[in-house]
């Protein structure tokens, strides 16, 4: 520790870096749809995702780039193969392009042009599910936030109003007020989402409870 450092700032730092690069595997996946799997005398609800054909596209280094990272890449066609002389595959051969962060001794690992498979999921219990839900369009309060609203009396003429919006006092609205917008299509990250089925013939696998997003949207999983 340097002099001058506070330990009780730089103790959180630590943390958060070593839970960063714990996180060492990656895949892209697809939407399918949800169902549910029967295990003993339970009937646990699933979302199946398809893993489709990945690849590595190319690999950022420390000394090239700064940082260690490995760009994924979801193939239009198998076709897709690394030209003699480059060091990286053609963006345009692939639909979907992911760059996630990995260490520099796990960079070791992996080489451009590696296919990244559902075997990677071997062993895996819990994954970590980023996405971007679905999106609402433009919404009033009462459905963007759940307020209640007036009352539905013909006398009130306070129904689905979102009623006064500022103070006196400053004579502008609050930043982050809750009004009527643009609803959802965020990205959403659910923790510790347990994997309770794994078709490698298929290349499906198969989540506990539902994953934010449409069918045939994206979805990052982190393990």
């Amino acid at each position: 520790m340097f002099a001058g450092e506070n330990p009780s700032i730089m103790q959180p730092l630590a943390v958060y870096f070593v839970i960063l690069f714990l996180i060492m595997a990656w895949l892209l996946v697809r939407k399918l749809e949800m169902t549910r799997v029967v295990k003993g005398n339970e009937l646990i609800p699933v979302t199946l995702l398809k893993v489709p054909a990945i690849k590595i596209v190319a690999i950022k280094t420390l000394d090239n780039d700064g940082y260690t990272a490995l760009v994924l890449g979801i193939a239009k066609n198998e076709e897709t193969s690394l030209k003699e002389g480059n060091s990286a595959l053609n963006a345009k051969d692939f639909e979907e392009i992911k760059e996630v962060r990995v260490s520099e001794e796990a960079i070791a690992d992996y080489n451009v042009w590696d296919d990244v498979t559902i075997d990677a999921l071997e062993g895996v219990e819990n994954v970590q599910v980023i996405s971007t839900s679905k999106g609402k369009w433009f919404a009033g309060a009462m459905k963007r936030h759940n307020f209640h609203g007036g009352p539905a009396g013909h006398g009130s003429k306070f129904h689905r109003a979102l009623g006064s919006i500022g103070n006196r006092k400053p004579t502008r609205t609050h930043r982050g007020k809750k009004m009527h917008g643009h609803m959802w299509n965020e990205r959403v990250t659910l923790r510790k989402v347990p994997v309770e089925l794994i078709n490698k013939d298929l290349s499906v696998l198969g989540l506990k409870w539902p994953i934010p997003g449409a069918r045939n949207s994206l979805v990052v999983l982190e393990f």
